[in-house]
């Protein structure tokens, strides 16, 4: 069982994890900067593994000997409780016990690596100024030069990705594997067709995603109650990361399904042949096509149910029939439409919506299968984010982001396939490879806003500025004048960008923008607890108490904002306050615990089997 003590005196705090873990943070003149190292190790690798009741007397305790203001990424605000110029040393053992594998957590003593070689066209000349990325256990990038050569020195031993990409001569990948000491040589070769201009789906990739489908070296072998497994981080980070699934649960294709020309395409027109001709069933099935598209589920079924009666063998009706039940909530006789038609034509469309169905009925090894089933029928765009969209809602996570990287690699400008890739990669706690793929799916379809907000909440929570996201922000900001989540992760990106305390110029931009996400929203009451935390860093305490209240009144759920309003309030003198303020945020922090507690209970967690432990599973039983 884990604790948390502190001596009398608040010099020292204690926490332990069991007999043989546990963490001391003591004073020490002159290291506050091991606290900011420190905290940040902690947070990223190791405090999912620490109880939540324990991390709140791990923050309570350490604000009791701190009063050197933090940027509210690093997880709590300090309280006045030495003297200045006291310092906090953090010295964690648990760093040295790694949570996530049950074993040591440390940095490799191999010599690094290089990775050197040229990018080829398909004729096999090279290709200059080609952009060459990197991926991997680190992510780099490189431009070939005049004679398509690239280079890159440094690189950590392990396996990596290496793709490049022209806007002529096309794209193309390859893995690689970096030894200690070692410089792994490549020749890259194009295909010819560029991922950004060229065909909507990449002929190898597809054939590639094929024989992935076929054999995709896992199963699902069962599911189990929650653990935290199925990702890694923080607990911040962790619930970033199921926010994402859940909406990456809602990304939809760019193409919508197309009307058939011979229906009208406005309501009233639809309405009125089916007045004039209640026993038409072309009439019946537009009026029913119509409602299912524009999300009119009960009224579809209605129709369509019409049209059944009149034609019950046009199987294409009777899908979108079943479709209609599955989508007005009626999974019974969605399932027994399905399994009928299957018993005609084996499609993947149907597998695909019998994988809706069972999941909807709470049976998700049926429903991933279903959907595996419709991938390896037809690797489409759609049955592909279908069946990673369903791994990773079951915290499968791994074999979330093997499904959408081939995915990605079959469809190139699917920007939803990469949106859902980063997702996965930020659930599996790889922020920077999370970080390239959600810029790679903003390039693809810039007005689409889901990367850009993705990108906003992983720089949030994740324990470090990532690549290409400030960038990316600032062109989000610029083209979406008047969006307040725009204006607020521009200002946070810009702020992690800083050294603390921060500069003038800086301070100002970054004051501005969150003032403009108020402007632009009222409600945006983590733009309220920004700027308040602005004031907090500066020292005016008495400028932040307002808008601390304002951000509690915007958004009575932001936690934060209770803490951080009873910081100030102590800071000020104002001590019942402060313990008003700090009793309201232990309250809310349990309530929502609870609440996520719950949720995380209700979603079963697959149990996944690798082919190799399957075939050792088998060959066991034949001895």
């Amino acid at each position: 069982m884990g604790g948390v003590s502190s001596s009398d005196d608040d010099q020292i705090v204690h926490y332990s994890s069991g007999p043989d873990t546990g963490c001391e943070i003591g004073l020490q003149p002159g290291r506050a900067i091991v606290l900011s190292l420190r905290f940040n190790l902690l947070s990223r690798h190791t405090v999912h593994g620490i109880r939540q009741r324990d991390r709140m007397q791990i923050r309570k305790a350490a604000s009791n000997v701190l009063d050197i203001p933090r940027p509210p990424w690093l997880g709590f605000a300090p309280r006045r409780g030495v003297r200045r110029g006291a310092f906090l040393l953090v010295c964690f053992a648990v760093l040295l016990l790694g949570p996530l594998s049950g074993g040591v957590v440390a940095q490799s003593n191999s010599p690094a690596g290089a990775i050197a070689g040229h990018v080829l066209d398909s004729a096999g000349k090279r290709v200059a100024g080609a952009t060459v990325l990197l991926t991997g256990v680190a992510t780099e990038r490189d431009t070939s030069d005049s004679g398509g050569a690239f280079h890159f020195s440094n690189v950590a031993p392990g396996r990596y990705e290496l793709t490049a990409n022209t806007t002529l001569a096309g794209s193309g990948s390859d893995k690689i594997d970096v030894a200690p000491g070692k410089t792994a040589i490549v020749e890259l070769r194009l295909n010819g067709k560029s991922a950004s201009n060229g065909e909507s789906h990449s002929s190898s990739g597809l054939a590639q995603a094929m024989q992935f489908a076929d054999d995709p070296h896992f199963t699902i072998a069962g599911v189990t109650d929650w653990t935290a497994a199925g990702g890694h981080g923080s607990d911040a980070s962790l619930r970033t990361s199921e926010a994402l699934t859940r909406e990456t649960l809602q990304l939809q294709p760019v193409s919508t399904q197309a009307s058939s020309a011979a229906c009208p395409q406005n309501e009233a027109a639809l309405r009125s042949g089916v007045a004039d001709r209640p026993s038409s069933f072309a009439a019946n099935r537009c009026l029913g096509t119509f409602y299912l598209q524009t999300g009119k589920y009960s009224e579809a079924v209605v129709r369509l149910q019409n049209a059944y009666r009149l034609q019950p063998a046009d199987a294409d009706n009777e899908y979108m029939l079943a479709e209609a039940y599955e989508k007005s909530g009626d999974l019974a006789r969605a399932r027994d439409h399905i399994q009928k038609l299957l018993a005609q034509r084996d499609t993947a469309d149907l597998h695909r919506l019998a994988g809706e169905v069972n999941e909807s009925l709470g049976n998700p090894i049926t429903a991933v299968n279903e959907f595996a089933e419709a991938a390896r029928k037809d690797p489409s765009e759609e049955n592909y984010f279908a069946w990673g969209s369903e791994l990773l809602y079951h915290r499968a996570v791994w074999q979330a982001r093997d499904v959408f990287e081939e995915g990605s690699k079959a469809w190139p400008k699917s920007a939803r396939m990469l949106t859902a890739l980063g997702a996965a990669l930020f659930a599996g706690a790889l922020y920077d490879e999370a970080a390239q793929r959600l810029c790679q799916a903003a390039n693809l379809d810039p007005q689409s806003t889901e990367p850009y907000l993705f990108m906003g909440r992983i720089e949030v929570a994740a324990p470090n500025p990532l690549p290409c996201v400030a960038q990316k922000l600032a062109e989000f900001h610029k083209r979406q004048p008047g969006n307040a989540l725009a204006d607020y992760y521009y200002a946070m990106a810009l702020w992690k960008q800083q050294p603390s305390p921060l500069a003038p110029a800086p301070r100002q931009q970054i004051a501005q923008l969150l003032q403009q996400a108020i402007a632009a929203d009222a409600g945006c009451g983590e733009a309220y607890l920004q700027l308040g935390n602005l004031q907090a860093q500066s020292g005016d305490y008495a400028s932040a108490i307002p808008l601390y209240s304002q951000a509690i009144h915007a958004k009575p759920q932001l936690t934060e904002s209770y803490y951080r309003l009873g910081i100030a309030y102590d800071r000020t003198g104002q001590r019942d306050k402060a313990q008003v303020a700090f009793a309201q945020h232990e309250r809310l922090e349990k309530e929502q615990a609870a609440a996520v507690e719950k949720q995380r209970r209700e979603i079963k967690q697959f149990v996944v089997v690798s082919s190799a432990e399957k075939n050792a599973s088998a060959e066991n039983r034949n001895h």
